[in-house]
């Protein structure tokens, strides 16, 4: 296939042998649904895809990691022989096949399999307790489980037939390598990934082929893969951008490069893989990303990207600025939950441009975005309002869990067809001028502190405007039972001057934010903590240290009754001094104290 041929998702269906969406030539996201319309691809399951370029370039190298290679014909061979496997086992159409692997070609033959099968794969972290994963496996119910011989004996009891990718499994049946004749609908599901859930269970979001097969076609189209790209696959498979990283690449005769297990933590490992696998296109999380450009020569080491993928966290302009330092790629900032097939937003960042935010930009094909208020109606632009999501991207719903499902995905309330629904993200969200979309924070990061309902999200957009901070993240502690006090936490920008006084922070604060919303505790840290994701681990930040004096020697009581107000202000503040010079509220006082 020539560059021109592979260049979009319109010109893969044309090889494929089918016909292109009408309105896909030349179109650009907006927000106007008449706009993101284009017509449901003609494809009903997302191995299809595969098979066709599999068809196309059989002997094209497919998959490679660590020192071993699988050409397209031997991936689909391989993962044809683990679907008839799974059909003889009873799997088929809206079957769950939980898969319990270490990243490998194995677990890249296992999801292909699955699919093959007319099932939907569930991706099992092996490092997730024991608990969790006994949970999820009696969620699914699965008729089978996917694993490797090592973990057969950590997996808790499930009743199903365990399959060991890595083990033999027997003499080949005449035929077993070709394409398994399964019918798959396009709104059968194609996998299920379970998120954290407040009520302290995860829960599972069920996507169909349908909504996952529209978000592959933009993604080409948008980008255009070729046989000259590799793309790294380095995101847990437990996490939705996963998804992206196993099936688009695949679909476009791109090479697939699997990082080592826990690679993706491994920054020199990272730079190292990159520079020898010539890989063209990766996804970082910002946070990531941020520890990733501290790298040596990355512009010598990474010459061979093209494109850097960001999305799971909002990217900040100071990050945005010093990845076009470091490196000469393209850097794209998309937008997602796992509850809307990967990502439903994209943004191209600007090497220079006016905009001092990054937005998440504009829908994609066939999806709609409401920022609505809490009567559901539309806020101007400008104004923050929850985001809410429609099309065909959106999952099913949650497995097994009919009420929230419900209480997520509600009825469209401006959809002129029945049975339209939309998404409730949790997310707050602004419409720029020019139509693009700007992330403001979590709905759930709303907090009340004295009685006040406070957005975290807008304190940390007025902390990193300082110059010496790079990137802040604020917390509403309760470290003492009934005191809730705002705490912030940051990274300093050395090209700012490095950390800045906490009386200085706090001054530049009070320009911008009401005194109630200005944070009484401050914690430099060198960098975040960081969950399995990628994402900052809030749940790791530590305490922070008991109030200081900016350094300076505090001033003692003179007299009694200053003796005696120092000695209630350190009862009520739980300190040790206070010094006469001290400010109540600055120590993280407050009126109620």
């Amino acid at each position: 296939m020539t560059k021109n041929e592979s260049s979009s998702g319109s010109a893969l269906l044309h090889a494929a042998g089918l016909p292109a969406p009408a309105g896909t030539e030349g179109r650009r996201p907006a927000a106007e649904r008449d706009e993101t319309a284009v017509a449901d691809p003609p494809v009903e399951g997302l191995h299809r895809l595969f098979e066709a370029q599999a068809a196309r370039t059989p002997d094209a190298v497919a998959v490679t990691f660590e020192g071993r290679h699988l050409t397209y014909r031997e991936l689909n061979e391989r993962a044809n022989r683990l679907a008839r496997l799974l059909l003889r086992s009873g799997v088929g159409p809206e079957a769950i096949v939980p898969i319990c692997v270490d990243r490998s070609v194995e677990m890249v033959v296992g999801l292909y399999g699955i699919l093959k099968a007319g099932a939907a794969y569930l991706p099992l972290d092996p490092a997730y307790p024991t608990e969790r994963l006994a949970f999820m496996l009696r969620d699914c119910r699965p008729p089978v489980v996917l694993t490797e011989r090592r973990l057969l004996e950590t997996l808790p009891a499930h009743g199903a037939r365990a399959v060991c990718l890595d083990a033999d499994w027997g003499e080949p049946e005449a035929g077993d390598g070709d394409n398994p004749p399964v019918g798959v609908a396009a709104s059968n599901l194609a996998y299920v990934i379970y998120t954290s859930g407040s009520t302290g269970q995860p829960k599972g979001a069920m996507n169909t082929h349908r909504a996952i097969i529209n978000r592959l076609l933009w993604m080409q189209d948008e980008y255009g893969l070729d046989a000259t790209d590799s793309v790294l696959q380095k995101t847990p498979f437990s996490f939705d951008v996963s998804v992206w990283e196993f099936f688009w690449p695949l679909m476009t005769g791109a090479r697939l490069v699997v990082a080592r297990p826990l690679g993706h933590h491994d920054n020199a490992y990272l730079a190292d893989v990159i520079e020898a696998e010539r890989i063209t296109t990766l996804h970082f999380v910002p946070s990531m990303l941020q520890v990733f450009l501290e790298e040596q020569e990355l512009r010598s080491r990474c010459a061979s990207l093209r494109r850097v993928v960001c999305s799971g966290e909002a990217l900040t302009y100071d990050l945005q600025r010093r990845f076009f330092s470091r490196l000469d790629a393209e850097l794209h900032n998309l937008y997602g939950p796992t509850e809307a097939a990967v990502d439903v937003t994209s943004w191209r960042c600007e090497r220079e441009g006016d905009l001092r935010v990054v937005p998440i930009g504009c829908p994609i094909s066939n999806t709609e975005i409401h920022l609505l208020d809490e009567g559901l109606s539309p806020v101007p632009e400008g104004v923050a309002g929850e985001l809410h999501i429609g099309g065909i991207c959106l999952a099913r719903g949650y497995l097994n869990r009919a009420p929230l499902t419900a209480e997520r995905f509600i009825p469209h309330p401006f959809s002129p067809e029945p049975g339209g629904r939309l998404y409730k993200t949790g997310d707050l969200a602004r419409q720029l001028p020019g139509g693009a979309i700007e992330y403001v924070g979590r709905i759930d990061h709303q907090v009340k502190i004295c009685g006040v309902r406070i957005e975290l999200g807008e304190i940390e957009a007025a902390a990193v405007e300082h110059p010496s901070v790079r990137e802040a993240v604020l917390l509403a502690r309760e470290d003492a039972p009934g005191d809730k006090r705002l705490a912030a936490y940051l990274l300093a920008d050395d090209a700012g001057g490095g950390r800045a006084a906490d009386a200085e922070l706090r001054a530049f604060l009070l320009e911008r934010l009401p005194h109630y919303m200005v944070p009484s505790a401050y914690v430099w840290l060198e960098q975040w903590p960081l969950t399995t994701s990628g994402k900052v681990d809030r749940l790791r930040l530590p305490a922070p240290p008991p109030a200081a004096h900016d350094g300076r020697q505090a001033a003692a009581p003179r007299n009694i009754l200053e003796e005696l107000v120092a000695g209630l202000w350190c009862e009520v503040l739980g300190l040790a001094s206070v010094g006469v010079e001290d400010n109540f509220f600055d120590l993280g006082g407050h009126s109620l104290l």
